[in-house]
């Protein structure tokens, strides 16, 4: 049983209030009452607006749900449709042209175009890793994957064939990123290199040779005692990228945090980033290690003069959106009934308290220089919710004497009503925007819950192709430009969720900033180091200068639900696209459920690895839910499905000593009944969020 302390009208998780007073307000300068007495007012006073911004939810969702209904499968006329959403408010006027006023805001989002990695924040191993990511390996990056079109290393050490081939691929990359007046680097025997833009030299470490092109430093190490330098002609060890420039510490949905307990553990690995001194203890190989953050490094530049650049990613971290709540505090109303406290006002208040020990220069690095805190806020809907968010935000900067838009927000472009609103959105957080994304998984399953009522969805493989995923992806580059986000803010892309098929990533992933995106999303520390690669192939601002007044796409296709012209499928493709989708739910839900692993590589039906979150779950469930509403399939095969797939993923988990079967007794398998739930109850659930089912079957299993 938790137990509680009272802090104002708060009840608050006593091992979270202890972790607030002893760990975390300690020389910041802020006084325990006045803290607690500020973050209570906080939720008296922004719980009632969540709570109307939610229902509000509903009443659009009801009234889209109606219309679907009385048309009964009739063909919708565009027009027709559009007005529709304006009448009830689903859309707004679009606001005066305007350019968002950010200030103060790293150059690592306003003008480096990079890589960006995402991280659940449970696992401090994880966030280590993610945070020292900044700087990658090539050679390793090369050796270790698929990206390199060679034979696979031999078992039994390092292989001399492939390392030879290694090599001869990184050359041909320094050719094409650092060219040479003549010749090639595989000709290059030492000393300062002779460029054809020798701007791009910049500075010395010892024997090392630095570099920046397109932003973005590149490190030659010279070593003649390392096993690899002392067989090459120029003593080359090895060529160091400037890889994941940003990373999001994920308190999202990459995590399963459902009470204090989880949230404590978060926020200590938010506070060990912010203060520096965060470790990882752990055991490989027999032996334990110890991981702590990377330093900076430090370089003479061509004056003698000392150079530091960034040893580490500079961390965003994503706080919970608008919908959840969580027992770790609980709000006393007049009427003396205590309510749970919004996860998501919970997470702006303590996330950017912990951040003033960054801001005040507490702890042994710095993570902003800019003197900023930077928060993504995920799963909003439409400029409402955009502005709660931008008021919370002045709330906390108050709390904690913060000059005004000193926390900054990346605004998640992944709920319909978000898309067909942006500029909207963006211009109710226009003083402190640092920040917009696409999220093709989010965003795919929102478009399928607005229209649920209205007919049958294509099959999940077809989202990719339809008009509105398109016109949603163009639309937010182009919206972002016109709203003045170059050089001020990240515009960004999703994330490549095969992290073992790296040679696809490197043919695919280039499509990325070739759209004006100066980040995108990479699911690890080697596929950051390889995509950094796209970023000197691209110049991203430059690419964005010319796209500059380039006309915004329409509404009529963003707003192109794709259901299904024919829906006489199968049973074969019925039966395989079912079981495709409950493959991946059970994939992921069971270690959710009975693990409390929120982000992990997870086989796919194919037995291929994929990074898979809730976004990932969202999407199966609704489509599932869909094709049962409208008649495609029945409840007993989805059943079916179900069993089928469980005693497959239950043969993938079959090496894990930690796995709880399911198939074998499903009816006591809260993993497997939370997954049924996720399809049976898909339509119900609001905004097809899959967070409240999870959370109540984790929280049972937690109990018991």
């Amino acid at each position: 049983m938790t137990k509680y302390t009272n802090k104002a009208s708060l009840s608050v998780s006593t091992d979270l209030s202890n972790f607030i007073e002893n760990e975390v307000l300690p020389n910041t300068g802020i006084d325990a009452d006045h803290f607690w007495n500020g973050f209570s007012q906080i939720a008296q006073n922004f719980m009632p607006r969540n709570r109307s911004l939610l229902e509000k939810r509903e009443l659009l969702q009801d009234k889209i749900d109606t219309w679907h209904k009385k048309l009964d499968g009739c063909q919708i006329e565009s027009e027709n449709y559009i007005n529709f959403l304006h009448e009830i408010g689903y859309l707004v006027k679009e606001p005066e042209p305007f350019a968002i006023t950010t200030q103060n805001v790293d150059s690592e989002i306003a003008t480096t175009a990079g890589p960006q990695l995402v991280v659940p924040s449970l696992n401090d191993r994880f966030v280590i890793n993610a945070a020292n990511a900044r700087w990658g390996s090539l050679y390793d990056a090369l050796y270790g994957t698929d990206a390199l079109d060679a034979p696979p290393a031999k078992a039994g050490g390092y292989d001399q064939a492939r390392g030879d081939a290694v090599i001869a691929e990184a050359r041909k990359y320094l050719d094409m990123i650092l060219p040479l007046n003549s010749g090639s680097w595989t000709e290059y025997e030492g000393g300062k290199p002779d460029l054809q833009n020798p701007e791009c030299f910049i500075g010395t470490a010892g024997d090392n040779l630095l570099f920046r092109h397109n932003g973005l430093h590149i490190e030659i190490i010279i070593d003649s005692n390392n096993p690899i330098g002392k067989n090459d002609k120029a003593y080359i060890a090895d060529v160091v990228i400037e890889a994941a420039i940003t990373t999001i510490i994920d308190m999202e949905d990459s995590v399963a945090a459902v009470d204090a307990e989880d949230k404590i553990i978060a926020y200590r690995n938010w506070l060990g980033l912010m203060r520096g001194d965060l470790t990882a203890t752990f055991e490989k190989g027999g032996k334990t290690q110890v991981r702590t953050l990377n330093p900076d490094r430090k370089y003479v530049d061509h004056d003698g003069n000392p150079l530091t650049l960034h040893g580490r990613s500079m961390m965003f971290v994503r706080n919970v959106g608008h919908l959840m709540t969580n027992p770790a505090i609980h709000l006393s109303g007049a009427d003396g009934q205590k309510t749970e406290i919004g996860e998501g006002i919970m997470d702006a208040v303590f996330t950017s308290l912990i951040a003033l020990h960054d801001l005040k220069a507490l702890g042994q690095y710095r993570n902003s220089r800019a003197g900023s805190i930077n928060i993504v806020k995920p799963k909003m809907h439409g400029p409402e919710e955009c502005a709660m968010t931008n008021d919370l935000f002045d709330a906390v900067e108050d709390l904690l004497d913060l000059e005004r838009h000193t926390i900054k927000v990346g605004v998640m472009d992944e709920e319909r009503r978000t898309s067909a609103n942006l500029a909207a959105c963006i211009h109710a957080v226009k003083d402190r925007i640092v920040f917009i994304n696409t999220g093709f998984l989010d965003r795919t399953g929102d478009e399928m819950h607005t229209s649920m009522h209205g007919g049958a969805m294509i099959r999940k493989a077809q989202m990719k192709s339809s008009d509105w995923i398109a016109s949603y992806e163009a639309r937010n580059v182009a919206i972002g430009l016109a709203c003045g986000l170059s050089g001020k803010a990240q515009i960004g892309k999703g994330m490549w969720a095969m992290p073992d098929l790296m040679a696809d990533m490197m043919e695919q992933k280039i499509g990325h900033p070739k759209t004006g995106a100066n980040t995108a999303w990479v699911p690890s520390p080697t596929a950051a180091t390889l995509h950094a690669l796209h970023y000197h192939q691209v110049d991203v601002f430059a690419l964005q200068s010319e796209m500059m007044g380039q006309e915004i796409p329409a509404l009529e296709k963003l707003l192109t639900i794709p259901f299904a012209a024919d829906t006489n499928w199968s049973e074969e493709e019925i039966a395989h696209e079912l079981e495709n989708n409950a493959q991946g739910i059970l994939g992921y839900v069971v270690r959710w459920i009975d693990q409390g692993i929120g982000c992990s590589k997870v086989p796919d039906i194919n037995d291929i690895g994929l990074m898979e979150d809730r976004a990932t779950l969202r999407i199966s469930s609704q489509h599932m839910a869909n094709w049962l509403l409208h008649g495609i399939c029945t409840e007993q095969q989805v059943d079916a499905a179900l069993l089928k797939m469980a005693a497959k993923v239950d043969a993938q988990n079959a090496g894990d000593p930690l796995y709880t079967p399911m198939a074998n007794d499903p009816q006591n398998s809260m993993a497997f009944q939370a997954a049924r739930d996720l399809v049976f109850k898909g339509t119900a659930q609001p905004s097809g969020y899959t967070e409240p089912l999870l959370h109540a079957w984790r929280l049972k299993l937690k109990a018991s």
